[in-house]
């Protein structure tokens, strides 16, 4: 298969052993009903495999829908995949799941969601600070909060439970690029989609994170003012405005970063969302292409 075959949203790459692995949400079955996720594998990032599933759902899981932004984590000698899932009457929210190699299969790591209860939540991410500790950063969703909201939460060494209570770090309108979208409630909304946290060499903490601007889909960026997640995070220049976002950085064997995203936003004119990974680089404290 070539990257233009895979029909995948929010694609997360891993590289394990030289292999980079990306996982994502099934294009397919993004909007309903849904049973699992799969990877791709390629050590060129040319030729990649045909689809592996990684996680199914049998009939014990709770979620049938909406399988959404799987990202996998290597921790402590296991892979843990954070996810998004959502049932009939049942709030959108974050799962972690386990697995002894990032093939899988993998299976529920704690026995309910990690987002807290009540809350509309999407596309969990793990970040540990320099200090070791662990914590899950999230979107309380549009759909409830109208000016979407990324929040951080401490996590429990074992990954299992919340750690304590989570914590506000922006909402969406703060950002002078974004535009509203559909109305809740007769209020503009805003949308959060896919944080991820990378560290820079000189130490600043950005956080990538989506949503529209007048240009479409769009790579928000975001920079901690403390250096780290306690911090108050300003909005800087988007990294990414031609309809493509919900971004994460893996490094190449040879060096070279890489922002993956997908893109289009949604199937349209023949085209189907795909990975596409956009070279990049650290300058001044912040990320640009790396033209």
């Amino acid at each position: 298969m070539k990257l233009s075959d895979i029909h995948i949203r929010d694609p997360y790459v891993l590289l394990h052993e030289g292999k980079y692995s990306p996982y994502g949400t099934r294009g397919a079955t993004c909007w309903g009903a849904a049973d699992g996720f799969d990877v791709f594998v390629s050590d060129d990032l040319e030729n990649w495999s045909e689809p592996h599933e990684v996680f199914h759902n049998d009939g014990s899981f709770w979620a049938d829908m909406h399988y959404w932004a799987p990202e996998v984590h290597k921790w402590n000698g296991a892979f843990y995949m954070f996810a998004s899932f959502k049932a009939e009457g049942v709030c959108r929210c974050t799962c972690i799941l386990k697995a002894d190699n990032p093939l899988g299969p993998f299976v529920p790591h704690n026995t309910r969601p990690i987002t807290p209860a009540g809350w509309e939540c999407l596309d969990g991410t793990l970040y540990q600070s320099p200090a070791g500790k662990y914590y899950m950063v999230f979107c309380h969703e549009w759909v409830q909060a109208i000016d979407g909201e990324i929040w951080a939460m401490p996590l429990s060494d074992s990954l299992k439970a919340p750690a304590g209570p989570p914590r506000l770090l922006f909402t969406a309108s703060e950002a002078n690029w974004i535009v509203p979208g559909r109305p809740v409630k007769g209020m503009p909304s805003f949308v959060t989609d896919g944080p991820f946290m990378w560290r820079t060499e000189d130490g600043s903490l950005l956080m990538l994170w989506a949503a529209f601007s007048h240009e479409g889909y769009t790579q928000g960026l975001a920079v901690s003012r403390n250096g780290e997640i306690t911090g108050e995070f300003r909005q800087v220049n988007p990294l990414f405005k031609k309809d493509g976002g919900h971004g994460m950085i893996f490094t190449h064997t040879d060096g070279q970063m890489y922002l993956s995203i997908h893109s289009p936003n949604s199937a349209s004119a023949g085209r189907k969302e795909m990975p596409v990974f956009v070279p990049i680089r650290e300058e001044n404290d912040t990320l640009v292409w790396d033209k």
